[in-house]
């Protein structure tokens, strides 16, 4: 919503003048006062919104909190802090995050200054605002803002801490603490918000899966392979579809005195399940290829952003010089759900049992390239693989660029005998 609009929303809400409320909204956006911080400071001003003088809705559980609240108070215990700066409106701003949580559910919040929280506090919160974000409330703890400590502890039924599984983790999450090991590294050079900036990307692995990672702030720590380290006060972003950790100037890190030892597999679990979860860096499923859909088997991608072109035309770049590639893109069920198994180059050899220049050779006699994807039809359709690799979800579906792609050696008559073993037994 625009300035003027959450203008009109306060006025249509506490029946003042709606030229006014926009002067001073306007005015307090100039001074660098964050939007919702805004809104709140004139609700308390103009005396709505709420069941007490200072305009706030007192909630008991924290599951009764909406979008459509303005400023709550509510009795919660910290579950996670985490703190990071950010560039707001041109300038640099530290700010702490994390959840909080009551018998009755959990919610993020950003303080946008520092209230002394920590993990274990139980604490009344007033004067909190109340942000939509990724489509559920989120508080926000601003200058108006009260924090009390609780004398008695509240009992919740989450941990606290901050620690988690790297299966466990979700994208958006604060504070988050992780004991890890460094699977891939390398440094590299970027353009940032303030230049080109050195920055560690990789991948983190526990045994319970593989995470992307970033270190905006490059830790010694993390630049050897293999290196064991415990992490503390992570974030975590979306990065092609799946939740990627990012390390900051705020992050802890300090190698362990032993290994964390990782997984050989992916996460295993049906297609129901990795699609129902979102985004999974390094899932594992078994599944039969339905289909080979079109666009796969030899074809031509722009020299400038990789994607697939048509007639030499690509969407982006227009017309260009393509070079020659192979993929496959397969149709894959287990009963519970329907995915896309993106093959690479490498994986797609395999299967046609030759290379780029077979393929170009084969195209070339039949005056037709896709006879390079009626092959591997062949090859593959009706047949039951176990795949591994990155699943993301967008609005074409559900894709797994596969790491692996193997076929499942026992014949059908096998498993339903095992199967029947396994029931019986």
């Amino acid at each position: 919503m625009t300035v003027e609009e959450r203008a009109e929303e306060i006025a249509s809400d506490l029946g003042v003048d709606k030229e006014e409320v926009i002067e001073d909204l306007e005015n307090l956006v100039a001074y660098s006062v964050p939007i919702d911080e805004a809104v709140q400071s004139l609700r308390r001003k103009y005396g709505g919104g709420g069941s007490d003088s200072t305009g706030t809705q007192s909630k008991d559980r924290l599951d009764e909190i909406t979008t459509a609240d303005g400023s709550v108070t509510v009795t919660a215990r910290v579950l996670s802090v985490g703190k990071r700066s950010i560039r707001y409106q041109g300038d640099d701003q530290t700010i702490f995050e994390g959840t909080l949580a009551d018998e009755s559910g959990r919610i993020d919040y950003t303080a946008w200054q520092d209230f002394g929280l920590s993990p274990g506090d139980s604490l009344t919160i007033g004067n909190v605002g109340v942000r939509e974000w990724d489509g559920e409330p989120e508080l926000n703890l601003g200058e108006g803002t009260s924090v009390a400590v609780e004398e008695e502890p509240l009992d919740v039924p989450f941990e606290i801490g901050g620690d988690a599984d790297l299966v466990d983790i979700d994208t958006g999450d604060r504070g988050v603490n992780v004991e890890v090991t460094v699977a891939e590294v390398e440094r590299r050079t970027i353009d940032g918000r303030d230049g080109e900036t050195d920055i560690l990307s990789g991948v983190l692995a526990d045994e319970t899966g593989q995470l992307p990672f970033t270190d905006w702030d490059p830790h010694p720590e993390l630049e050897s392979e293999g290196n064991s380290v415990r992490i503390e006060n992570t974030y975590v972003r979306e990065y092609r579809g799946v939740p990627s950790i990012n390390v900051s100037e705020f992050s802890t890190v300090e190698t362990l005195d032993r290994t964390v030892e990782t997984s050989d597999t992916g996460t295993q679990l049906s297609i129901g399940d990795a699609v129902d979860a979102g985004g999974i860096y390094d899932v594992e499923v078994t599944g039969n290829v339905l289909s080979v859909r079109d666009g796969s088997g030899l074809i031509q991608r722009c020299p400038e952003c990789n994607r697939v072109v048509q007639n030499g035309q690509c969407r982006t770049h227009g017309e260009v010089d393509a070079y020659d590639d192979l993929r496959v893109k397969a149709i894959v069920d287990d009963g519970t759900g329907t995915l896309t198994a993106v093959l690479d180059a490498d994986i797609t050899e395999e299967i046609y049992g030759g290379g780029l220049e077979d393929a170009r050779e084969q195209a070339r006699e039949a005056m037709d390239q896709t006879v390079v994807a009626e092959s591997i039809r062949e090859e593959i359709v009706g047949r039951e693989f176990r795949i591994r690799g990155h699943l993301s979800i967008d609005e074409y579906g559900a894709n797994l660029d596969a790491a692996e792609f193997t076929e499942v050696d026992a014949e059908p008559e096998s498993r339903a005998t095992a199967l029947l073993t396994e029931v019986r037994g």
